[in-house]
């Protein structure tokens, strides 16, 4: 489908300069001199470079869709992750290094959606939040105050995140999967 350049949102994927790009930050510049353009930070879906372009109005670019599947974590054997199909049960493996860090928030049965363009994965979107325990933080030191004082905790899947004062190891919490924030105590 193509759209004008001045259409782009963040979020939107883009088939340009033979590659598929996704829009991570869009300005709309009207300068003093000249005709107005949309300002567009691209990011590489396949190798994760960057590119910063200027669309004009009268410029279109192709707008990709891509096919979302759900799909089930089965497991992690080295560097190389499992999924499921939870329609066909057919199941993918995708190198750990291509969805990240996000990778250490895993756990077995999560279900994620898989994004894919010509039967190629390029994308995998975890739940936003998930639950874990505190693994290792430090004592809470009598008196501190709660106002926006958070210590430094490590997770349960070896992730580092900061959290209030009032928890303590082998308290579960909520987290944020794309901030890597803690949100509030689980139930």
């Amino acid at each position: 489908m193509k759209i004008n350049g001045n259409e782009i949102r963040i979020g939107n994927v883009i088939q340009h300069q033979n590659g598929l790009w996704v829009a991570v930050k869009t300005s709309h510049v009207k300068p003093g001199k000249g005709g107005a353009f949309a300002q567009v930070e691209l990011k590489n879906l396949i190798d994760g470079t960057k590119l910063n372009e200027r669309f004009r109005s009268s410029e279109t670019v192709e707008r990709v869709r891509l096919d979302q599947k759900d799909y089930q974590f089965l497991f992690a054997e080295g560097n190389t992750l499992t999924f499921m199909d939870k329609q066909t049960f057919e199941q993918i493996e995708i190198e750990k290094d291509f969805i990240g860090e996000r990778a250490a928030f895993l756990q077995d049965g999560m279900e994620v959606m898989v994004e894919s363009f010509e039967d190629r994965p390029i994308g995998v979107k975890l739940p936003q939040q998930v639950t874990l325990e505190i693994a290792e933080t430090e004592p809470t030191v009598k008196g501190q105050t709660a106002s926006s004082s958070y210590k430094p905790a490590i997770l349960s899947n070896g992730v580092r995140c900061m959290v209030p004062p009032f928890c303590g190891v082998g308290d579960r919490i909520i987290v944020d999967t794309e901030e890597v924030t803690y949100l509030r105590r689980a139930d």
